[in-house]
């Protein structure tokens, strides 16, 4: 408490030259905030049970974000499935293939560290390209042995911290059959890419060749889902369902051979891209002015300033509109719009 002293008394200078002191200077304002946010918590005289949960989830997302720092410039998928698929099993098999083919492609491998389809991946992509995000469950659930005891093994408490992580750290999602644990991640990517709370990425559903699961799934969907107009028919375009593996593989690489990624500035939806030609934006104003808020179009445009904070590909050259906030499926379908080109 000697800083507190030290400031005459005043939290907020206290808080601030601690913040300095630790080398916290770039992002003080968020620091600052987030130790503000813990003494509103006494103010309020929070109960303990809160207290654990709140101190819990900050500490597994900071060891989390901690463990993945020094990855984030290597594309990763998250691969979910049944743990109780067995290594002679057809899923198993095509998990590990699929693991091993995109690894080689400099893909990196996120899975929930069990054993199934998970440790099929995991198998497939090898230790050194694979990440295991395992949750601590009533009865003990141990890591498989081809991520065991590795750095890239984290071990969380709360489902809602591993999944954000899920989320977070994909650059894409591939589901191979399995029980409520695969349909609720999956439904968790397709409901944050739908609503624009995920950045917009590819979700590949493996199917089975011979016992039909996920073209099953896609009957429900069309049927009673998208048959009661519960979602958009482009909403259908947020996924795709094979049983190729080299399709599957193919369709993800595929999402970022033009597209890079995206972001709000301001009131624009602005897409970054590794081309942009003057067909391609002649093409969006052709087909997606529906997305489009007023009389507004697509335009090439050059980074803008609010964007320099990030520090980094200031120089590709983006795509500019005043996006609607609806259509997050038509945004999928400006990404293959995008990767014509």
């Amino acid at each position: 408490m000697s800083i507190f002293y030290k400031a005459g008394g005043d939290f907020d200078k206290a808080i601030e030259e601690l913040v300095q002191q630790r080398g916290g200077a770039e992002n003080s304002f968020l620091f600052q905030e987030m130790m503000v946010t813990a003494l509103k918590l006494i103010d309020e005289k929070a109960e303990r049970g809160d207290l654990k949960v709140i101190n819990t989830a900050l500490k597994e997302l900071r060891y989390a974000f901690k463990v993945f720092t020094p990855y984030r410039h290597i594309y990763k998928v998250s691969v979910f499935g049944s743990a109780r698929s067995s290594r002679t099993s057809k899923e198993y098999q095509m998990a590990r293939l699929f693991a091993k083919t995109i690894a080689k492609k400099h893909w990196m491998v996120i899975t929930g560290a069990a054993s199934g389809v998970m440790e099929a991946a995991n198998a497939g992509a090898g230790r050194g390209k694979s990440f295991g995000i395992n949750i601590r469950l009533p009865h003990e659930q141990e890591a498989n042995p081809f991520i065991r005891e590795d750095k890239k093994l984290i071990n969380l408490k709360y489902f809602f911290t591993r999944k954000l992580i899920f989320i977070r750290e994909s650059h894409a999602i591939t589901l191979f059959p399995g029980g409520f644990g695969t349909h609720d991640e999956g439904f968790e990517a397709l409901t944050l890419v739908q609503t624009g709370k995920a950045q917009p990425m590819p979700i590949v559903m493996v199917d089975h060749p011979k016992k039909p699961y996920w073209r099953e799934w896609l009957k429900f969907i069309r049927k009673c889902v998208y048959g009661n107009h519960y979602i958009s028919e482009e909403d259908l375009d947020l996924f795709k369902i094979t049983t190729d593996i080299d399709e599957a593989v193919e369709e993800i690489i595929r999402f970022y051979s033009n597209y890079h990624s995206s972001r709000y500035v301001g009131d624009m939806f602005v897409i970054r891209a590794f081309r942009v030609t003057p067909k391609m934006v002649d093409g969006l104003n052709d087909k997606f002015q529906d997305v489009l808020n007023s009389k507004g179009r697509f335009e090439a445009v050059k980074a803008f300033p609010e964007e320099a904070y990030e520090g980094k590909d200031m120089d590709l050259p983006r795509i500019a509109f005043p996006f609607n906030r609806k259509s997050y499926g038509r945004i999928r379908q400006i990404i293959n719009h995008i990767n014509r080109f």
